[in-house]
């Protein structure tokens, strides 16, 4: 029985335009030989909520830089629960001041990588948290 490779959101929701690390995150993640789909900028959390569901994903990667991410990254996690999808492990990163970081893990999000994080670091989290991936067959 082979193991599926796992699948990765990353998003990038609210209104910021920046997007080079969701981009840098993605080749790391598929290079470690993850299956990533990118919503590109400018996503509601209705329409990543969506896609995750839609694409059957492990993991959501959420990215913002606007400052909104402690509006935004709960309100993904709280569709998630609301669509029978609570098990998808969310991840975020982007500008988050640290001293949020405990209000986004209270509302859900597993972990937040902030700007320098190695990508071994966000893959070695992944891989630990989600498995090998779903057994096929």
């Amino acid at each position: 029985m082979e193991s599926l490779p796992i699948r990765v959101l990353i998003a990038k929701p609210g209104l910021d335009g920046h997007d080079r690390g969701a981009k840098v995150v993605a080749k790391a993640l598929r290079d470690a030989g993850m299956e990533v789909i990118y919503t590109g900028l400018r996503q509601t959390p209705e329409q990543i909520v969506e896609t995750a569901i839609q694409e059957d994903v492990d993991v959501v990667g959420l990215s913002c830089l606007s400052g909104a991410h402690l509006t935004l990254f709960p309100r993904v996690v709280e569709l998630l629960k609301e669509r029978g999808a609570g098990d998808i492990l969310v991840v975020g990163g982007g500008i988050i001041p640290p001293e949020d970081v405990p209000k986004l893990k209270k509302s859900g999000i597993a972990m937040v990588f902030g700007p320098g994080t190695p990508s071994e670091e966000i893959i070695s989290f992944i891989m630990k948290s989600v498995g090998p991936g779903q057994s096929e067959g």
